[in-house]
């Protein structure tokens, strides 16, 4: 499923470089953020709580978190336009690739089992069911924003702002450790990172 996912954006982010070759080095960089950021993600919200098992090293090497891929997915690219110059806009089309490989990686948690929702009255609560039921949701409203031209250049930004205050909500009812006074780390990373899109999205509205 992670290879797919890869994939997918890959195919269009090397048609796109065809224009301009600096896209590819963009969609590179956004991928090793991406990387780095689930490694560090998973580290921080869980990780820690390992570091007296004796498998810990598997756990540490195997974790990855989607809510930390995204942010450090976005600084990598952030951090290539800057160094490479590229001042166009790639927030729209990015929008538009995640839900998908997000979608890929959620049925990769259903065949390993993990992700799972805490127990509730009427079983256990299906967490990477209603996750992906917010990314194709996502997916429907980011094609018709696109299709009205509504936030042109916001996509993105609109996207890590719902997708943040999501997770915030929606770790309440999954299976994770909450440490940090009743709160999961994915539950701070999550708001970080609401928090750091509505700042982009006002200083976009600023600038235009």
């Amino acid at each position: 499923m992670l290879l797919l996912g890869i994939m997918w954006g890959a195919v269009y982010w090397f048609r796109e470089s065809k224009k301009d070759g600096r896209v590819a080095l963009i969609y590179a960089a956004g991928l090793a953020g991406a990387f780095a950021g689930a490694k560090l993600g998973f580290l921080f919200a869980e990780g820690w709580l390992h570091f007296y098992d004796a498998n810990r090293w598997m756990v540490w090497l195997s974790g990855k978190s989607v809510m930390g891929a995204l942010p450090g997915g976005w600084m990598g690219v952030e951090i290539a336009k800057k160094v490479l110059g590229y001042r166009k806009t790639t927030g729209e089309q990015f929008a538009m690739l995640l839900p998908v490989p997000l979608i890929l990686g959620r049925i990769g948690c259903l065949s390993a089992g993990c992700c799972g929702g805490i127990e509730c009255a009427f079983g256990r609560w299906p967490s990477v069911e209603v996750e992906m039921g917010f990314q194709v949701l996502a997916m429907v409203c980011l094609w018709r924003m696109r299709r009205r031209h509504w936030q042109p250049g916001q996509h993105f930004h609109l996207y890590l702002i719902a997708y943040g205050l999501f997770r915030f909500a929606h770790e309440f009812l999954r299976a994770t450790p909450k440490p940090f006074l009743g709160l999961s780390g994915y539950q701070l990373i999550g708001l970080g990172t609401a928090f750091a899109a509505v700042v982009a999205y006002r200083r976009r509205n600023l600038a235009e």
